[in-house]
């Protein structure tokens, strides 16, 4: 049987990368990891994400013996990824927020960035922006009930309009937002929902993410494994048992998971 790839987040932002590894992987095996119990990592502290993320991960890593994982969160990549790449003997996918192709996107040299509290305030951010976004004024603001939003989403619900119109005004009105003209989705919920964060905006607004980015690392990874010639067991488990989790059936089976498991 075929190793899986295992897909982690805190919730359901990590069906933002697992569509496009999906596109390029069709037939491989996929055990999406939402870890509700922890839900949500972005209002934690980084020493709460730092040890529970990589304990987490071990136990997921004994229980299903992937071939790779994709931790398909920004917040917990940006605290706890050198942790867990120094725990696990395997191939470990990072998600970063995407601010080398939204600077060279930007023709107004001022990109925002959206994210979880966690993540806008993490020095890794700081890092990006000086590497790749030097001459771009880079603003950045960290919503937790965007996050929320998504996930109400996908459970079927119908989001309050003025959330989006939050997320963005926590950009737009800081010094020098008005000239923003691309934002960084750097949480892996957020583009989830970019059509409504569209729709909201009052003027064209160009919103990036990284999961094409981490879809054709991944496939370069796994690049010698054979996958199966059809398309084989895939499914999601939570991390706690909880009522709306059945709730998210539908849209999971949209993105190919079969079914619903507890760790």
């Amino acid at each position: 049987m075929a190793k899986p790839l295992l897909i982690f987040d805190s919730g359901i932002g990590g069906l933002s990368v697992l569509k496009p590894i999906r596109a390029l992987m069709p037939a491989a095996p996929i055990v999406y990891v939402a870890d509700n119990a922890g839900y949500p990592y972005g209002t934690k502290s980084e020493a709460e994400i730092a040890a529970r993320v990589p304990a987490l991960l071990g136990r997921l890593s004994e229980r299903f013996d992937p071939e790779l994982i994709v931790i398909a969160c920004n917040t917990a990549s940006t605290i706890a990824l050198d942790h867990v790449r120094a725990a696990l003997d395997l191939p470990i996918v990072g998600t970063v927020p995407a601010i080398k192709p939204a600077a060279a996107l930007s023709k107004s040299r001022t990109i925002g960035v959206l994210g979880t509290n966690a993540t806008v305030r993490q020095a890794y951010v700081d890092r990006l922006s000086a590497e790749f976004a030097s001459d771009c004024t880079v603003i950045r603001h960290g919503s937790a009930e965007l996050v929320d939003a998504a996930e109400a989403k996908l459970r079927g619900e119908t989001p309050d309009p003025a959330i989006f119109a939050r997320a963005l005004d926590g950009l737009f009105s800081q010094t020098g937002g008005d000239r923003i003209d691309t934002i960084v989705l750097s949480c892996t919920h957020f583009p989830l929902v970019e059509e409504e964060l569209a729709k909201t905006a009052t003027r064209p607004i160009r919103f990036v993410d990284g999961s094409e980015g981490i879809a054709r690392r991944t496939a370069w990874l796994t690049r010698a494994h054979v996958w199966p010639d059809i398309p084989s067991d895939s499914f999601a488990v939570f991390t706690r048992r909880a009522p709306e989790v059945e709730a998210y059936t539908v849209a999971l089976r949209d993105f190919g998971l079969a079914r619903i498991e507890t760790l």
